[in-house]
């Protein structure tokens, strides 16, 4: 046994020690020529809408070595933030990931603790949390941890989908391992449960995607009668393409305290939402992720809803 296998192995321990649901490494290089391929192809035909962020750093994007100089290995995690406790069918609706604290900083904090107990503080790293310019699914694919499903979503074996990806980026060579094979067969089920037509197989529309027009556009939605019969009583994001895949079946309720949602959020009836303050708004949403929206376009999206 290797020292690298034995700090590999330790890294993955740790990991789930931590909360975290799937650990696995790849190896830090270039994304490949198809993925590359596709990104660019995805930006020019403007599917990532007003998303102009996304149109920067391509360099690094593709390839992490860019990202951080003298990167050599890529430690893939996943962190699962599916709810024992949902909304009614009688209340307005949030994407799953939004119910709890923000991901960012529960992930970060587990992350620095796996740092710090596999003594990876002491070589030079860098964390990865939505916010660094890097495919979180590829690598989680490029690692092992699973595929990436039709709707883009990375699909964990016999655990689904719900899941915060995050990475950590390390200039150590560790064990690396295989990635896993599509086990999507001919099912769409996740592109017809799309009910704006927002996906195509491994395309995503961003203009027509809900999820990015009840958090990321800005203003009046461009047509509000399609966004409104569309959303239903989603008021912030959607979560329709994943509860239509079968692997979904298997999702088990999270044990992170932080990703669990407030009775407070569970109580809230349609005629709260509609008369809902600023100042409830940062109460029921303090160091959560549904700030993204702000307080004016949550009330747009809750406008709009049925």
């Amino acid at each position: 046994m290797t020292a690298t296998h034995e700090l590999t192995q330790k890294i993955k321990a740790e990991a789930l020690r931590l909360g975290f649901s799937a650990c696995g490494v790849a190896k830090a290089e270039p994304v490949d020529a198809v993925t590359a391929e596709r990104y660019h192809k995805w930006l020019a035909e403007g599917n990532h809408a007003s998303m102009t962020y996304l149109e920067n750093n391509i360099d690094k994007r593709l390839d992490p070595t860019l990202l951080m100089p003298g990167a050599k290995s890529i430690i893939s995690l996943a962190m699962n933030y599916y709810p024992a406790q949902k909304l009614r069918d009688d209340q307005f609706q949030f994407a799953y990931y939004a119910y709890g604290k923000d991901y960012h900083d529960v992930l970060k904090q587990r992350m620095r603790k796996l740092l710090s107990s596999t003594s990876l503080n002491s070589v030079n790293s860098l964390l990865c949390v939505d916010t660094v310019p890097i495919f979180d699914r590829y690598w989680a694919y490029r690692a092992g941890l699973g595929w990436i499903g039709k709707n883009g979503c990375l699909i964990i074996p016999h655990a689904g989908s719900f899941f915060f990806l995050a990475e950590i980026l390390t200039d150590i060579e560790l064990e690396y391992d295989t990635p896993i094979e599509s086990h999507c067969g001919n099912c769409r089920q996740c592109l017809d449960a799309c009910p704006t037509g927002a996906l195509q197989p491994h395309t995503l529309d961003a203009r027509k995607c809900l999820s990015y027009l009840t958090i990321e556009h800005r203003g009046d939605f461009p047509d509000n009668d399609l966004v409104a019969k569309a959303t239903g009583r989603g008021i912030y994001g959607c979560d329709r393409c994943q509860l239509a895949c079968p692997h979904n079946r298997f999702a088990q309720p999270t044990s992170v305290l932080e990703f669990m949602p407030s009775q407070a959020f569970l109580s809230m009836r349609p005629d709260d939402w509609k008369q809902l303050t600023v100042e409830q708004y940062r109460t029921l949403f303090k160091g959560s992720a549904v700030k993204r929206a702000k307080y004016e376009g949550l009330i747009r999206n809750i406008s709009s809803s049925k």
